[in-house]
């Protein structure tokens, strides 16, 4: 399975997703213009990682600032982990936010309690 790799803009956020490597990373900024354009190959990739995940997935997410249309597909693409997770894998969020950024903790809360997988909440200093 090839790797996908989308480089950060300053309306999107870097995405690396490498199953060979147990890269999954999600980092930046998202609020683009066209969410479905944007988030459809990230969705698909992880319906064919979905059907043949490894042991264990890590995820790594840290958004600095996302729209209302980008936390939707944020809570598509954690479905799939949450696929694999109902499979009986590992599966962990790392949730990292900036250390005074109450409200991206509680959107995190809001998905770990909404998709019922485990996270780990990381702040991360300024």
């Amino acid at each position: 399975m090839n790797s996908l790799k989308i480089d950060a803009t300053h309306e999107t956020p870097k995405i690396y997703l490498d199953k060979e490597n147990a890269i999954f990373e999600m980092v930046g900024n998202s609020l683009p213009e066209d969410v479905t354009e944007f988030y459809t190959p990230i969705l698909n990739w992880l319906d064919q990682y979905v059907e043949d995940p490894n042991d264990e997935t890590t995820v790594t997410m840290f958004f600095e600032y996302y729209n209302t249309s980008s936390s939707k597909m944020i809570f598509k693409i954690m479905e799939r982990f949450r696929e694999i997770y109902r499979k009986g894998l590992n599966v962990k969020i790392l949730w990292h936010y900036r250390e005074d950024d109450e409200d991206m903790v509680e959107a995190g809360e809001d998905y770990e309690k909404n998709l019922k997988i485990p996270f780990e909440f990381i702040p991360v200093q300024q």
